[in-house]
C-alpha cells in the first residue's frame, strides 16, 4: 500500500501535515505543490492566507498569520501569532455528554487490594517516606545495603523506593501555597503500591515535621525513625535496616487477586510531543481510555498549559456545573500562577516541540486533550488530590513531566500512559509507564524503549481503534504483573519533583 503523504483532521483546515518529508516541487494533492523541502510532522498551507489571516487546524484557529502565505508553502512557529486564550467565565458545561463509549475485551485484571481502601495496587513495593532532603544520603546507603541483603529473601515484594524530594527545609511551610507539596507527599506515604505499610525518615529539625505528613495513630517506632534521635551512623543503617526488614516480611503476604476494571486507576500523560502526538498516539490513547471507563475504571489526565486552550472543549463535557467551575477555578489559578512569574502560556512548547511540527501552545494543546478520549468529565482536582469518583477525571498539574508524573502518583495512579513523539527515556520508580510514540521513525530508533508504536495510524496501516485496543490489553497486562514495560526493565526513573509554587526561604 503507498503511504499517505500528509494528514488533514477536520474538512475546514487549511493546513496539513506531512507524513514524511516533503520535498519543494512534490504535488501533496490536486493544485497544492511543496514551495521549500517541508520537514516531517509540520505543516503545509492548502490555500493562499493573507496578512492576518486564520491558520486552523483540528478545526480551530492555531494562530494568524504574521506575513502572507502563499498554498503551498511551509507553515512553522516563526509565521504565527498567538490568539488570545478562552474566557473561563463564558464555558458551557455537560453538553457533550458521550455515553456510547467502546466496550472493553476483558472485565478483570490482577492486582493487590489495597488495605487502606481506594485503587487496587498493580506492584508490591516497600516505599520508604522522608520529611526533609537532608535524610537522602543515609537513606540511599541503606536502600543499597536493602536491596543487596533483605530484598532476595522477600521474593514477592517487587523494590523498595525511597521518596527522595527537595522539601522540607527552608520552605514556607505556612504559606497557604504549601497545601499542594504537603499534600502530595502525604499521599505518595500512602500510595497503593506499598500494601499499608508506612516508613517514615525525618531529621529531627526540618520544618515539614512527621505530624505533618502522617496521621497521629501512625506516628510510632514502628513506623517512623529520626536520624538525630540516633547514636552515629552505625546505628542509623541498623535502625533502617530492622524497620524494613519487618515491613518486608508483612509486604511479602501480599498475593494478587482477580479483581474488577473498577479497581484500577490511570494516568495518561504526554511528552516530547508532537504533531504526529494528536494524530496518532494521543487519539488511541484517549480510544483505551474510553473503553477503561466503561469497564468501570478511573483515569486520570493532566497538564494545565495543554489543555488551557481546548479547555471549553472540556467544559462541554463536564457532567455538572460544579465539575464545570472547578476546571475553570483550576486554570483560573493556573493562569495567575504564571502571571506572577511573568510568563504566560506560550512558554511551555519547547525547541523539541517545534522541531516536531507544533508551532505553538494552541496546536500542541488541540492534540494533547485527544488523551483523554470522548468520556464524560465526573471530577476535577487540584494538584496531588485523591478522586473521590470512578471514571474520567481531570487532574490539574504542570505540564513537566517531572512534576506532573509525583502529582498523578499522588492521586493514587498505579499505572502510567506516557505518550512521545521526540523520545524520553522518563520512568517513575513508584509505578510502571507504558510508552507510546507517534510515529514509527521513533520505533524504529528506540525499538527497546518504546511499549507501543502508534505510527501506523499516520501511515494508514493501522486504525485509532485498533492501536488503543492494543494499548487497552497492554495496560492490563502490565498493571496485573504479566509484562515489564521497558523503563520498568531497566529500572528507568526519574527524580521525584514535587511540585511547590510556594516561597523558598
Amino acid at each position: 500500500m503507498s503511504i499517505p503523504l500528509y494528514v488533514k483532521i477536520k474538512e475546514q483546515d487549511n493546513v496539513a501535515i506531512a507524513v514524511n518529508e516533503i520535498k519543494a516541487g512534490m504535488e501533496v494533492m490536486e493544485g497544492v505543490i511543496a514551495h521549500q523541502d517541508i520537514p516531517q510532522a509540520h505543516k503545509i498551507a492548502l490555500e493562499d492566507i493573507a496578512q492576518g489571516g486564520k491558520i486552523i487546524r483540528y478545526g480551530v484557529i492555531l494562530g494568524y498569520a504574521m506575513k502572507p502565505i502563499k498554498k503551498g508553502d511551509w507553515i512553522n512557529e516563526h509565521m504565527l501569532e498567538l490568539p488570545e486564550p478562552p474566557n473561563v467565565d463564558e464555558m458551557e458545561f455537560s453538553i457533550n455528554l458521550v455515553t456510547d463509549l467502546p466496550d472493553p475485551p476483558v472485565a478483570s485484571w490482577e492486582g493487590y487490594v489495597n488495605p487502606l481502601g481506594g485503587p487496587a495496587g498493580t506492584r508490591n513495593i516497600l516505599g520508604i517516606s522522608t520529611t526533609v532532603q537532608c535524610v537522602t544520603g543515609v537513606l540511599n546507603v541503606a536502600v543499597e545495603k536493602m536491596k543487596k541483603e533483605l530484598l532476595h529473601k522477600y521474593p514477592n515484594v517487587d523494590n523498595i523506593v525511597p521518596i527522595n524530594h527537595a522539601y522540607g527545609c527552608g520552605v514556607a511551610i505556612n504559606a497557604p501555597e504549601a497545601q499542594i507539596p504537603i499534600r502530595a507527599l502525604r499521599n505518595l506515604s500512602k500510595h497503593p503500591n506499598f500494601g499499608g505499610q508506612l516508613m517514615v525518615v525525618g531529621l529531627g529539625c526540618e520544618k515539614f515535621t512527621v505530624d505533618m505528613l502522617c496521621e497521629e495513630a501512625d506516628i510510632n517506632e514502628e513506623n517512623v525513625i529520626i536520624l538525630q534521635e540516633k547514636k552515629g551512623f552505625d546505628e542509623m543503617i541498623n535502625s533502617l535496616m530492622e524497620m524494613a526488614e519487618k515491613k518486608l516480611k508483612i509486604l511479602n503476604e501480599r498475593r494478587r487477586e482477580t479483581l474488577p476494571l473498577s479497581e484500577l486507576l490511570i494516568g495518561m500523560q504526554c511528552g516530547g510531543s508532537d504533531a504526529f502526538s494528536g494524530v496518532t498516539a494521543n487519539p488511541a490513547a484517549g480510544y483505551a481510555s474510553d473503553m477503561l471507563v466503561k469497564g468501570g475504571a478511573t483515569v486520570l489526565f493532566s497538564e494545565v498549559t495543554e489543555v488551557r486552550d481546548g479547555v471549553y472543549l472540556l467544559a462541554e463535557r463536564c457532567v455538572n456545573e460544579e465539575t464545570g467551575k472547578k476546571l475553570a477555578q483550576e486554570m483560573k489559578w493556573y493562569d495567575n500562577y504564571l502571571k506572577e512569574g511573568e510568563v504566560d502560556r506560550s512558554a511551555n512548547p519547547t525547541p523539541g516541540n517545534k522541531k516536531g511540527g507544533l508551532a505553538n501552545i494552541v496546536e500542541k494543546a488541540m492534540g494533547s486533550i485527544a488523551k483523554s478520549g470522548t468520556s464524560p468529565i465526573v471530577e476535577v482536582l487540584s494538584p496531588a488530590e485523591k478522586p473521590t469518583k470512578k471514571g474520567l477525571i481531570y487532574a490539574a498539574t504542570p505540564a513537566s513531566d517531572i512534576v506532573c508524573g509525583p502529582c498523578q502518583l499522588a492521586s493514587g495512579i498505579g499505572l502510567q500512559v506516557f505518550m512521545t513523539g521526540r523520545g524520553t527515556p522518563y520512568g517513575l520508580a513508584i509505578a510502571p509507564v507504558v510508552k507510546v510514540c507517534s510515529r514509527n521513525d521513533m520505533k524504529n530508533q528506540w525499538m527497546d524503549l518504546i511499549d507501543i508504536n502508534a505510527g501506523p495510524i499516520a501511515t494508514g496501516e493501522a486504525s485509532i481503534e485498533e492501536i488503543g485496543t492494543l494499548l487497552f490489553r497492554e495496560i492490563i497486562d502490565v498493571a496485573s504483573g504479566k509484562k515489564q514495560t521497558w523503563a520498568e526493565k531497566y529500572k528507568l526513573h526519574n527524580d521525584l519533583c514535587i511540585f511547590n509554587p510556594a516561597p523558598i526561604t
